[in-house]
């Protein structure tokens, strides 16, 4: 028999198996939908008349593809690389091609673009470099998932068409011999199907690698990227590996939104031009737990817990005006009908629950693993947990004596966001923009406490580098620098939320001390997607049944939290919410995720930089 000719880009065409093909794919992200969700996603996009999955590799999702590091490597926990697979076999199952994305950096809006922070103890770290730190952290990571995945090829009957070498390096763009290096680390692991890379306009000049097919990513066609591409490849086939249907949020500014009638113009222009597409996101789904990425071209902005994107699947998987219309349209290129839709899956707003008892956190920190003392403030990274890997995402709790009083400096040493306590009373919080903070004379020995949180590391652009988190340098009172500090690591682990169970909680008929956690229980009969809201509730972070929802912040725009029917179960459900600053009584459940203001993405300027 001969061998399956894949993917090939000879022409101006693509062809499978030697025949003429179009990629119309769309992107969904494994590890940001539920695992009982997976099927019910993956065939409402074959039902839009798509014909191709694209997914980003990622094996550090805490909720179900956890990802424990023993040492210094990329380690393979066998339920990580079977859930990936799992996912890849379901996709070919459901007859879709699949465009694999593996890194390892993945931007994704996920924190610090897919990488582990433990990269971040090296001084000398540069990412996505040929630094020798780097390279072989990314040997290591490949050994362990290249093997996994080859089996998967088109070539070996699996549906795995093409495979990207890494993302975005063009606007990034630090060393000419990374590409190489990143390229040859597939090739030499067994990958054989059609390499892509995948650039913004800008970035099309320096993301480009010997024999591997560029693509293009966009959101409109008015910067002359298509044309940009067919002028650096002729007489190859264009694609649009990254069509932004949306865009992502960050806390404290509106919701991004695209308008579905402007978007199916550009993508029917796009499809009479013979162009493939991959919408990106196609469904967006939710970073769940602390795994949220950042922003920072000039200014630190932490993303939401939501993922939504404004993308043709919501949230929560259901159908939108922009699923219905793009339906339509692609059902006229398509050759033979397209199936039908699956039901939409069902949502309850359940009754508002009442939280019945507190604990605070200063009571809470005897289910801290450990703590740990140091002349000065350690970053989380390089604090000696978790095996010596640090502290990745959380809180961690920094303490120290004082004997006076003055100007409290953070030197712009902390990273992201410190409440300030002098002996367990709040003072003031500290971020980028608030780096002083004035603490009244006294001559007695107080404690100083900072409670620092990781909002998030940034996962796209320059300030790669430079994502340690917690206290980062020497923090003053009264241009003196405090030393002798006691740090608990916080990263709230649902080992941690369990352990908080065996303590002593108060009612909540007494006044609590803040921060604090707050527990009620949720009774459900018959187990039912729903969003968790927290009107009148400040900042702080949801856990259901010991698993991390995410983050919940009154700045908005997200106004309430996916909770998916199968986190929960028959009967009693454990709501855990840790509030910062002011709990109300009760927590609230809605059909629908809820927004404030919106706002037109192709308004925002930043939009073209990435």
């Amino acid at each position: 028999m001969s061998a399956r000719q894949g993917l090939r880009a000879d022409s101006t065409h693509f062809t499978l198996d030697g025949a003429p093909f179009r990629i119309l794919g769309g992107s969904i992200h494994y590890f940001r939908v539920p695992r009982a969700y997976w099927r019910d996603r993956l065939l409402k996009l074959k039902a839009c008349g798509l014909n191709t999955l694209t997914t980003e590799v990622c094996l550090k999702n805490k909720h179900f593809i956890s990802h424990t590091i023993l040492t210094n490597v990329f380690i393979n926990l066998s339920k990580s690389l079977r859930a990936l697979r799992a996912y890849i076999r379901l996709a070919g199952e459901l007859g879709l091609w699949v465009i694999l994305r593996p890194g390892p950096y993945i931007c994704a809006e996920w924190d610090l673009g897919g990488l582990p922070s433990w990269l971040l103890q090296d001084k000398k770290m540069k990412l996505r470099t040929s630094y020798s730190g780097f390279t072989s952290a990314v040997n290591s990571y490949f050994d362990k998932l290249i093997p996994r995945i080859t089996p998967l090829q088109y070539k070996n009957g699996g549906p795995i068409i093409a495979v990207q070498v890494e993302n975005e390096y063009g606007s990034y763009a630090k060393d000419e011999r990374y590409m190489s290096f990143i390229k040859e680390a597939l090739l030499s692991r067994g990958i054989s199907e059609l390499l892509l890379t995948s650039d913004n306009n800008d970035g099309l000049k320096c993301g480009g690698v010997d024999g591997v097919l560029q693509t293009v990513n966009l959101q409109k066609l008015t910067f002359g990227d298509v044309q940009h591409l067919a002028e650096l490849q002729p007489q190859k086939p264009l694609m649009v590996m990254e069509y932004w249907s949306g865009w992502f949020d960050v806390w404290g500014e509106p919701h991004h939104v695209f308008p579905a009638p402007e978007m199916i113009s550009i993508v029917r222009e796009l499809l009479d031009r013979g162009i493939s597409i991959n919408f990106y996101m196609f469904h967006g789904g939710t970073s769940f737990g602390f795994m949220n990425g950042a922003v920072d071209l000039g200014t630190y902005k932490p993303q939401t817990s939501s993922y939504d994107y404004d993308a043709p699947l919501t949230e929560s998987g259901d159908y939108t005006t922009k699923y219905h219309l793009l339906r339509s349209l692609l059902s006229t290129y398509s050759n033979e009908p397209i199936s039908e839709p699956p039901a939409v899956q069902s949502r309850r707003a359940y009754e508002p629950l009442a939280v019945t008892h507190y604990i605070s956190l200063w009571e809470s920190l005897q289910c801290a693993e450990t703590l740990f003392r140091a002349d000065d403030p350690v970053n989380m990274e390089c604090l000696p947990t978790n095996h010596n890997n640090g502290q990745s995402y959380g809180y961690t709790l920094y303490q120290t004596d004082i004997y006076s009083g003055g100007d409290l400096n953070s030197r712009n040493h902390v990273r992201d966001r410190a409440l300030v306590f002098i002996d367990r009373e709040l003072i003031g919080v500290l971020d980028y923009r608030t780096q002083k903070v004035k603490i009244s004379q006294s001559k007695s020995e107080r404690t100083l406490s900072l409670l620092v949180e990781n909002c998030g590391r940034v996962n796209y652009g320059p300030a790669l580098d430079n994502q340690q988190k917690g206290l980062v340098g020497d923090i003053t009172l009264d241009n003196v620098p405090l030393k002798k500090f006691t740090m608990h690591c916080l990263d709230m682990k649902t080992s941690f939320i369990n352990r908080l169970q065996s303590q002593k909680w108060t009612s909540v008929g007494t006044k609590p001390t803040y921060p604090a956690f707050f527990r009620g229980s949720l009774v459900v009969d018959q187990p039912t997607d729903t969003f968790l809201k927290l009107p009148n509730w400040s900042k702080g972070v949801v856990f259901v049944n010991g698993q991390n929802l995410g983050r919940h912040w009154s700045v908005g725009p997200q106004k309430a939290l996916y909770l998916p029917g199968p986190w929960l179960r028959s009967g009693d459900n454990e709501i855990v919410v840790f509030e910062e600053l002011k709990a109300a009584e009760t927590v609230h459940f809605a059909e629908n995720l809820e927004y404030g203001k919106t706002v037109d993405v192709s308004t925002q300027l930043f939009c073209t930089l990435i």
